[in-house]
């Protein structure tokens, strides 16, 4: 029997953490219909055949933690995953989305998204088409538009909080009982209609951009079990959760929220998931959330930590949403020349000296968390340059201190802020500077590959379609098979143990038995990677969003090509015509 597609040669990576093998692999009506160890074996049966030879051949990844679901309804691609060998992606996390929605409150989630994942308000105003109300309607409005990659949508707790209780909701008032019935209702019929479970956010960093807190950062145990309960009698659907835990503030803080996280995963009765991450302040607080998982684990709790590929952090531009000079008086005069102009006007010599003797002016909050964070690495601007990296061609996200500003100023003999200025003014005002706040507390990643070898560790955070203008970390699968595989001096993890946790270990958490591994009957979700040319490139503003806005844009090199099922998605880092993908309806 004639198949659509031949992949011949390649080292099969096939997602179950078995030992790449040499194999050929055809596909046929977006399956996987045959694996051959036998070269030659399945020759001459294909409509297009692809030569391997050289690369690796791995089901397609599947981010877990994205934020498209403004972008998702006016890009169909969602990029940049597509250029990071991803072919299904998750949306509605961490209590943050867009439905249900009153008519007449658009507005109120616009900021809500603007504040908590740093997406332009004028962006989603201009991009989201608002054609639904209820949860329902906002899939079946995704669901109209075929895409390249198939994704799945989890209801989030904030517009459904919102939804139901309006004002009471954003003045953090406790829901009453009727409240509770009410969003557990909600959330049943889009689980019923295939929502792929629940997300909440319960961060102090998170606020919206008028600078309140989240609607439900602060909801009762009584309010998110009572939601929680919505999953009885299902058997799809993961919940997924965002705390501070505030270890510092005392471990009877930690305690009580950790506590309130098991009655949820109780209530629910299904996988859930958390952010883990070493913290700073706080370095230890990930290791009472492991013990605290582990042990939930041993009582038959469905726990999990969602963790990600490298340090957590921002990075520094004249363009981006963030740098150091943005209140200074001197730099405020030429803020709105074009680029090239404003970092030439930097290099003047009296503009250089005048910017440096000023001081910054208190950033305004507009409910973002860039303010405060500008305040507080110039508050602290020599302790914190030791932990500043200019991020160059051939991205170093694992820098040594060597490399800080601080040490470059000490170099130099001047001041650790005169030698970023330099830096950022230098060139075409392109520069770039790579600031890791979290998982780099020892100045290297080593906590974090004790983290991502935990049996209970899920590969997610990638954050995928937000924090546009500070990261672009939807290249966390790539860079996990470049540092974490091939790069690494010391401390490197298996190809097919990577390769599995961006594949069947995330499918299965969420439910998806159809794909995450290579395995005849499977569906032809496929990358082929050269593992040689593989890489992440320098990111990249350009002004792609709707109504001008701008975001870092980081593609990658080595990828071949991905399939979905079994179409081409991308060839060579260019996507293609094909929009095989779909919204996945669990449980259906």
């Amino acid at each position: 029997m004639q198949h659509d597609l031949l992949i011949e040669n390649g080292t099969l990576v096939d997602g179950t953490g078995a030992a790449p093998y040499t194999a050929d692999i055809a596909v046929r009506d977006g399956k996987i219909a045959a694996i051959s160890r036998t070269p030659g074996e399945l020759a001459s049966t294909a409509r297009e055949t692809v030569d391997a030879q050289g690369a690796w051949v791995t089901p397609g990844f599947i981010d877990i933690h994205t934020h498209y679901d403004g972008q998702a309804t006016w890009d169909d691609c969602f990029s940049p995953s597509i250029h990071h060998g991803v072919t299904t992606v998750v949306m509605g996390n961490c209590g943050v989305g867009f439905a249900p929605v009153r008519p007449g409150h658009e507005d109120d989630l616009v900021k809500l998204m603007e504040g908590v994942e740093d997406i332009p308000g004028a962006a989603l105003h201009e991009g989201i088409r608002w054609n639904w109300e209820s949860f329902t309607q906002y899939m079946d409005a995704l669901a109209a538009t075929p895409r390249s990659l198939d994704y799945l949508v989890q209801v989030p707790h904030d517009p459904l909080r919102m939804y139901v209780m309006g004002e009471r909701a954003v003045a953090q008032q406790a829901a009453t009982p009727e409240d509770i019935a009410a969003m557990r209702a909600l959330l049943r019929e889009a689980l019923e209609a295939g929502a792929a479970g629940f997300s909440t956010g319960r961060s102090d960093n998170h606020r919206t951009s008028d600078g309140l807190e989240t609607p439900a950062s602060e909801a009762s145990a009584a309010e998110l079990t009572g939601i929680a309960s919505a999953f009885e009698g299902l058997q799809h659907g993961v919940v997924q959760c965002v705390s501070d835990f505030d270890l510092l503030r005392g471990p009877e803080n930690f305690d009580r929220e950790f506590a309130l996280i098991e009655q949820v995963a109780r209530a629910c009765g299904r996988p859930l998931s958390m952010t883990w991450m070493q913290r700073d302040p706080g370095g230890e607080q990930y290791i009472a959330i492991r013990d605290r998982v582990e042990a939930g684990v041993a009582q038959g709790l469905p726990l999990y930590l969602q963790t990600a590929a490298r340090g957590i952090g921002v990075i520094n531009g004249l363009d981006a949403s963030f740098h150091p000079f943005m209140g200074f008086p001197g730099y405020k005069e030429i803020a709105h020349l074009p680029l090239a102009e404003r970092a030439a006007a930097m290099r003047e010599p009296a503009r250089k000296a005048r910017i440096l003797s000023e001081k910054s002016a208190r950033l305004a909050g507009d409910g973002t968390a860039i303010p405060p964070l500008v305040d507080e690495l110039l508050a602290r601007i020599d302790m914190i340059s030791g932990r500043m990296f200019p991020l160059g061609p051939s991205p170093d996200y694992e820098p040594s201190v060597m490399q800080s500003f601080l040490v470059r100023a000490k170099q130099a003999g001047i001041k650790p802020l005169e030698a970023l200025y330099d830096h950022l003014a230098g060139g075409d005002g392109d520069h770039l500077i790579y600031f890791p706040i979290f998982n780099y507390n020892g100045g290297s990643l080593d906590v974090l590959g004790e983290m991502l070898q935990h049996p209970r560790a899920l590969a997610g955070l990638s954050d995928s379609g937000a924090h546009v203008g500070t990261v672009c970390d939807a290249s966390f699968t790539t860079f996990m098979l470049t540092h974490w595989v091939r790069d690494r001096k010391q401390g490197r993890l298996p190809l097919e143990t990577v390769v599995q946790m961006l594949t069947q270990r995330n499918a299965r958490y969420l439910g998806l038995e159809d794909r995450g591994t290579l395995e005849v009957g499977m569906r032809a979700d496929i990358n082929v990677i050269d593992p040689q040319a593989l890489g992440v490139g320098t990111p990249k503003l350009v002004a792609d969003l709707p109504a001008g806005g701008k975001r870092f844009l980081q593609k990658a090199t080595g990828y071949r090509g991905t399939w979905v099922a079994g179409k081409a998605v991308q060839r060579d880092g260019a996507i293609t015509e094909a929009r095989p993908g779909r919204l996945v309806r669990l449980g259906q």
